[in-house]
C-alpha cells in the first residue's frame, strides 16, 4: 500500500487518484458556486480550514499541475461574462450578496480541490482526504484479492466435474473423428470419380468436334456435287433448244 508521503511527493500517484472526487464530500461538504462546477480560492481555503495565502502559495508552487487538472484564472471579458452567468444562476435574492472579483478570479473544480488535498500538508482535512483515498485503495485491493480467491476456489471445486465431463466426451470425440475420416475417404473417392468423368467429357468433346468436321466436309462435298449436277442439266437443256 502506498504511503501518504508517496502521495505527497509523486505526481504519478496523485494522477492515479484524481478520479476519486467523491471522497471530498465524504470527508466534508463542499460549498460550490451556483453552477455546481466551480469554487473560488476562498471556498477551497474554507473547506481545508487554511488561509487563502497558504492556498495561493501552494497553487503558485504547483501552478502547472493545477492548471492541467482544471484550475483557471479569469480576467477581463471572461471574468465579466462569468460574473453575469453566476448572477443569473444565483437569482434575485442572492445576487446582491454574490461577491465579484475586481480584476481576476481563480476558479477550482472538484478535481482541482482533490489535487489540493493530495499536496496540502498543513491541513487536517487534507490529511483525512489522503487517508480516505489510501484506505479506499487498500480496501479495493483486498476486495479484488478476495474476489479472485473465490473465483479460484470455484474453479477448483469444478475441476473434478470438468474432468469427468472430458472423460465422457472422449469416446464421443473419437467417434466423430472416425466418421470424419470416413467422410474424407468418401470425398477422395468422389473426387476421383469426378476427375474421371471430367476426362471422359473432354474426350467426348474432342470426338464431337471431329464428327462435326467430318459432317461439314461431307456436306460440302454433297453441295459441290449438286452444284455440278445442276450445271450439267442446264447445259443439256440449252443443246435441245
Amino acid at each position: 500500500m502506498p504511503s501518504e508521503v508517496t502521495l505527497l511527493e509523486s505526481r504519478t500517484m496523485r494522477d492515479e487518484h484524481l478520479v476519486r472526487v467523491d471522497v471530498l464530500d465524504k470527508v466534508k461538504a463542499l460549498v460550490m458556486l451556483p453552477d455546481g462546477i466551480h469554487l473560488r480560492t476562498e471556498d477551497v481555503a474554507r473547506y481545508f480550514e487554511v488561509s487563502t495565502v497558504t492556498l495561493r502559495r501552494l497553487t503558485d508552487r504547483h501552478h502547472r499541475e493545477f492548471t492541467e487538472n482544471g484550475m483557471r484564472t479569469l480576467r477581463g471579458a471572461d471574468l465579466r461574462s462569468f460574473h453575469s452567468d453566476m448572477m443569473s444562476l444565483w437569482g434575485t435574492q442572492g445576487a446582491e450578496s454574490y461577491p465579484q472579483a475586481a480584476t481576476q478570479l481563480r476558479l477550482f473544480t472538484r478535481r482541482t480541490v482533490l489535487n489540493v488535498a493530495m499536496l496540502l500538508r498543513d491541513s487536517d482535512i487534507a490529511r483525512c482526504v489522503r487517508t480516505y483515498l489510501l484506505d479506499a485503495e487498500e480496501n479495493g485491493r483486498r476486495a479484488g484479492y478476495a474476489s479472485l480467491d473465490r473465483r479460484v476456489t470455484t474453479v477448483e471445486t469444478h475441476l473434478d466435474t470438468v474432468g469427468r465431463a472430458l472423460q465422457e466426451l472422449g469416446p464421443v470425440i473419437n467417434g466423430i473423428s472416425v466418421r470424419l475420416d470416413r467422410l474424407d475417404r468418401r470425398l477422395d473417392a468422389t473426387n476421383q470419380v469426378v476427375g474421371a468423368l471430367s476426362n471422359r467429357l473432354c474426350d467426348l468433346s474432342d470426338h464431337m468436334r471431329r464428327m462435326e468436321d467430318r459432317i461439314d466436309r461431307r456436306l460440302d462435298d454433297v453441295s459441290h456435287r449438286l452444284s455440278a449436277l445442276e450445271r450439267g442439266q442446264g447445259g443439256r437443256r440449252r443443246k435441245r433448244r
